[in-house]
C-alpha cells in the first residue's frame, strides 16, 4: 500500500504565493512520475504540472511561469509552488504519483486533496 499526504494548501490573496507539499508513504519499490491535479466546484479533475523522476515536467498552459513543480526523491515527495495565483487557480489540489510496488506490479496513487483558495 503506498500513500499520499498533501499539505500546504490555504487562503490567499490574489498576487500571493503558496508552497503544496506531498509525501509518499508504504511499501514500494520506487516512485515514478508525480503530478499535481485540481478540480474546481462543478468541473472536471484536470492536470496542473507533472515531473518525471529524472526531473523532467510538464505544465498547463493556464499556469505556465507561474507554478514551479520540483522533487526530492530521497524523500518521496513532490512540490508545487505556485506564485501570483488568481481566483480561477481556487479548487482542491491532488496529489498523483506512479508507485512501482514491485518489478511486475505499477499503482496510481492519489491524495485526499488540499484546497486553495484564491480570494480577497
Amino acid at each position: 500500500q503506498v500513500q499520499l499526504v498533501e499539505s500546504g494548501g490555504g487562503l490567499v490573496q490574489p498576487g500571493g504565493s503558496l508552497k503544496l507539499s506531498c509525501v509518499a508513504s508504504g511499501s514500494f519499490f520506487v516512485i515514478n512520475a508525480m503530478g499535481w491535479y485540481r478540480q474546481a466546484p462543478g468541473n472536471q479533475r484536470e492536470l496542473v504540472a507533472a515531473i518525471g523522476r529524472p526531473g523532467d515536467t510538464n505544465y498547463a498552459d493556464s499556469v505556465k511561469g507561474r507554478f514551479t513543480i520540483s522533487r526530492d526523491n530521497a524523500k518521496n515527495t513532490v512540490y508545487l509552488q505556485m506564485n501570483s495565483l488568481k481566483p480561477e487557480d481556487t479548487a482542491v489540489y491532488y496529489c498523483n504519483a506512479e508507485a512501482l510496488i514491485t518489478l511486475m506490479r505499477r499503482d496510481n496513487v492519489w491524495g485526499p486533496g488540499t484546497q486553495v483558495t484564491v480570494s480577497s
